[in-house]
């Protein structure tokens, strides 16, 4: 054999090899919400919606409302005011005396004592007064009036925590496709991993979880000095293979305002991808493996290209995953009622690891704040 027919025959062992990783990720495990029924029913235990605010007058006097007429008939809001300099006193004043469920207080500033959102949370955790707790973000709107029935209904007896979807309007420019696809795409690998038993991550707009599962776990002392992780590191540590429920129909989803340009969306990844490295070993080896092996099949593929080796094995490969694509998310998008991002979704499988590379790259050129 030619040195080219090795060189071939080696890339094409990786194509296969790349494939078979792929295939077992579509097939075996992104397929796996599909089998769950996911059906609201009726529920009745108190709950405790809990929302942190700092500097959020307009959102809480846009979406609080949302909240307080939730059609549920044990619940109470519970809003920690979080060292605003706005009026966002004078609005949950004026909402309290409206709404006898809402209840809320004020941490003050302190130039002595910086704190990050943990600490507000923790204050909110700690006022609220029921067992379960359900957190979303001052700048998110529920789907409707039905979101907290939708979401209670998976806090059963023998389960902590509740997986929600969290998903951003739709907006006109490509951003926002781009930003929608990857939070459908990262809910994708989350609900999937949760209903095979190795739950890793939440997300704070839409989160549920028991208060003394917080306590036991002694809240967020393990990473309290690292500015991000109060929603997938708290999760990472506390979830097990049978204590997580997900609830992804759509009227159970939450919705916020995305970032207007791609160095503020950079920011917030870059933000994220602070607490990837506090993950399990075997949520980094399984999140790693799916997103090396896509890189790797496109590289592969090119240079069978560029060979000219083996072409129509390499195309056939492709065709398998293209299929693969095109069904798992397909039936995906729908399921979370994501519009506009199928077509889109092919171009942005491809995109989507050289941005997180970037974003790598970003984040290790001027470092952000990690710790406080």
């Amino acid at each position: 054999m030619t040195t080219l027919e090795i060189t071939g025959l080696a890339t094409l062992s990786v194509l296969i090899l790349c494939s078979a990783i792929q295939y077992i990720f579509y097939w075996f495990i992104f397929t796996k919400p599909f089998s769950i029924k996911n059906k609201t029913s009726e529920a009745s235990h108190p709950v405790s919606i809990i929302v942190c605010a700092r500097n959020e007058e307009a959102n809480l006097r846009e979406n609080l409302p949302l909240l307080l007429e939730q059609e549920y008939a044990n619940y109470e809001v519970v809003v920690v005011n979080d060292c605003s300099s706005d009026d966002s006193d004078l609005v949950l004043k004026a909402l309290a005396a409206q709404y006898p469920h809402l209840r809320y207080t004020t941490i003050k500033e302190n130039e002595k004592f910086q704190h990050g959102k943990k600490l507000a949370l923790t204050v909110g955790i700690k006022a609220a007064k029921n067992e379960w707790m359900l957190m979303t973000d001052a700048d998110c709107k529920p789907s409707g009036p039905h979101w907290l029935s939708a979401m209670a209904s998976q806090m059963t007896e023998d389960k902590a925590i509740v997986l929600g979807y969290g998903g951003y309007l739709s907006q006109p420019g490509l951003l926002n496709k781009l930003i929608r696809f990857e939070t459908a795409w990262i809910a994708l690998q989350y609900f999937s991993l949760a209903i095979i038993g190795n739950a890793y991550m939440g997300v704070g707009r839409n989160l549920s979880y028991r208060k003394s599962l917080f306590f036991a776990n002694k809240g967020f002392a393990s990473h309290a000095r690292l500015s991000s992780g109060d929603d997938d590191l708290f999760i990472n540590e506390t979830a097990t293979a049978t204590n997580v429920s997900v609830q992804f129909l759509p009227e159970a989803h939450t919705y916020s305002k995305p970032k207007k340009s791609l160095s503020e969306w950079i920011e917030q990844k870059s933000r994220h991808f602070q607490t990837y490295p506090q993950y399990k070993f075997k949520h980094k080896f399984l999140l790693t493996a799916e997103t090396f092996s896509r890189v790797t099949f496109y590289f592969s593929l090119a240079a069978l290209f560029i060979l000219q080796q083996f072409i129509w094995v390499a195309l056939a490969l492709l065709f398998v995953r293209l299929v693969s694509q095109v069904i798992v998310l397909n039936v995906w998008f729908k399921r979370l009622n994501e519009k506009k991002l199928f077509l889109l979704s092919l171009i942005f499988d491809l995109v989507m690891p050289f941005l997180y590379f970037i974003i790598y790259l970003t984040k290790k050129i001027k470092p952000a704040r990690q710790w406080r």
